[in-house]
């Protein structure tokens, strides 16, 4: 497959990109680029990060992020990554949310996504049943939490970056406001009206975010809970779950058998990092 260009953002993209499997190196990210085409990307195996100008989304393998046609955006691996790329036409585009989006990727619409993406020469037909399972699945579920909008306001953007920074070292909002020299009211207001979300919601879903790159690089369950700012491994667990759908220690594991071939066989995505 031939690189995107970094200032190639039309829809002649779509001609440079092919359905299939594409390896990932770890940290390797895609260049900026869009299409003319929504498309469902999948982990198969590792982490895969969707970054737009509104924020960041993280799909581990039981999620797909979903890239509606237009939006402007690059992905990013943690650890070695099996990147299945799935194109819809309009249609079935319109089934799913308007916006970039994190949506649950059931076992049977994770098994249709590997089927498709497996260049295994299935018919058109075949593979527009496929494709049908995989929305179909993907669109009863409710959309995922693992959005972390990106702040603009400059206030706010150095909170957030004092927070990311050291993640390990819990911070009240009290304590933020202190640092930051804004009181906690605006923070607070500022927190709502840029992130839909809570200072403490928003803070367990970076610690979420990173406690995933963690985990997908090798860290342990401790270890990542420790990073993150978790007191101990049974508060981490408790709040990682809801949100990831696994254990921590479930989603360390190794992908099932059979996905190292899958892998053999894909194409080496073509960027550099």
């Amino acid at each position: 497959m031939m690189p995107v260009s970094r200032h190639n953002l039309d829809a002649a993209d779509d001609e440079q990109w092919t359905e299939g499997a594409f390896r990932f190196a770890h940290a390797e990210t895609s260049p900026l680029h869009q299409h003319s085409r929504g498309h469902l990307v999948h982990a198969a195996t590792g982490v895969l990060s969707l970054l737009t100008e509104t924020g960041a989304w993280i799909a581990p393998a039981n999620r797909f992020a979903w890239v509606p046609a237009g939006f402007p955006h690059r992905h990013r691996a943690h650890g070695l990554t099996d990147m299945r790329i799935i194109y819809l036409d309009d249609d079935l585009a319109a089934e799913l949310p308007a916006a970039p989006a994190v949506l649950v990727a059931s076992p049977l619409a994770r098994e249709a996504a590997l089927a498709i993406t497996s260049g295994s020469g299935r018919s058109p037909e075949a593979l527009a049943h496929l494709r049908q399972v995989v929305v179909d699945e993907a669109s009863t579920a409710p959309e995922q939490p693992l959005h972390l909008p990106e702040p603009h306001d400059s206030r706010l953007r150095a909170a957030a970056r004092l927070v990311e920074h050291d993640l390990a070292t819990p911070v009240s909002l009290e304590q933020l406001a202190a640092r930051t020299h804004v009181g906690t009211r605006t923070l607070t207001r500022l927190f709502q009206d840029e992130t839909g979300m809570g200072y403490r919601q928003w803070r367990l879903q970076l610690r979420v975010h990173r406690a995933l790159v963690l985990l997908a690089n090798g860290a342990t369950v401790t270890e990542a809970a420790a990073a993150c700012g978790w007191a101990n491994t049974s508060q981490f667990i408790e709040q990682f779950t809801p949100l990831v759908g696994m254990t921590p220690g479930r989603y360390r594991r190794p992908a099932e058998p059979g996905t190292d071939h899958e892998l053999q066989n894909g194409t080496s995505s073509g960027y550099s990092t």
